[in-house]
């Protein structure tokens, strides 16, 4: 399944939460269904910088697709992540790159609410996930 197919497919679901607080409870449900990583994957090496809370993402290449796979701390953290798990994991990284998850953030209304610390953290997952497929499409 294609980026956009997944984008899409995240927007329809995301446009039945009528408000914020729909959308936070979601986005924890989310967060609680996200695996863990195995607790030697909780490293220094994998841990994401620029977050308030504690991240740590793990990305691999398998058949040409990044595979990405990530943790937090902090139940909201967990709920983002599991939307770009979700849109990134399984994808060539070409199309990684060539997708910008700011738009779809703000369309399903979840950028405008975050805090400034929230957010930062999510440009910092972002930025990790395009400077992994940048590695991998090398």
């Amino acid at each position: 399944m294609s980026i956009e197919t997944k984008a899409a497919e995240i927007r329809e679901e995301f446009s039945w939460l009528e408000d914020w607080e729909a959308r936070y409870a979601h986005l924890i449900d989310l967060g609680k269904a996200n695996p863990p990583l195995a607790p030697d994957e909780r490293s220094e090496e994998t841990r994401v910088r620029g977050c308030a809370s504690q991240v740590w993402m793990v990305t691999d290449v398998e058949n040409g697709a990044l595979t990405v796979r990530a943790e937090s701390d902090a139940i909201i953290v967990s709920g983002l992540i599991a939307l770009l798990v979700r849109l990134y994991s399984g994808e060539p990284p070409a199309d990684i790159l060539g997708f910008d998850a700011h738009t779809l953030l703000d369309q399903i209304g979840v950028s405008g609410a975050l805090t400034a610390q929230r957010s930062n953290g999510l440009a910092s997952m972002l930025a990790r996930i395009r400077a992994d497929a940048l590695v991998a499409a090398a």
